[in-house]
């Protein structure tokens, strides 16, 4: 149980500082997206390591479906203006699909070469 309050106050703590980072900054930028930019940087630097919030985590990532419920029954609000648009949105789907799976591929074959690459300069020394 401790362990679990533990694991929840590290991930409120990073949401905490990612709200006080957002109100400072005299631009707009998201808290989420500058949380998991500190969370990335905690665990990079390993301040924070995975054991310290991977059961939280877990419990988070296979709950995610959750959270978006209250985003998605709220677009009904907007469904007359969603039908009067369809086609534009739509399109923007597509062409955004097409593009995130063009630049995942690009990482993951970029990855796949820098991993190929360490390691054959650890079997040469």
């Amino acid at each position: 149980m401790i362990q679990i309050i533990y694991q929840i106050g590290i991930v409120f703590a990073v949401c905490w500082a990612a709200r006080c980072i957002e109100a400072a900054l005299p631009f707009d930028f998201p808290a989420s997206v500058i949380g998991m930019l500190l969370l990335f940087l905690l665990l990079y630097v390993r301040i924070v390591k995975v054991e310290h919030i991977r059961q939280k985590s877990d419990f988070l990532l296979s709950n995610m479906a959750f959270f978006f419920l209250p985003a998605a029954v709220s677009i009904i609000n907007y469904f007359p203006l969603l039908k009067q648009n369809v086609i534009p949105l739509l399109a923007v789907c597509f062409i955004s699909t097409i593009v995130t799976f063009c630049f995942t591929a690009a990482v993951v074959t970029l990855a796949l070469k820098l991993l190929k690459k360490t390691n054959k300069h650890k079997d040469i020394s």
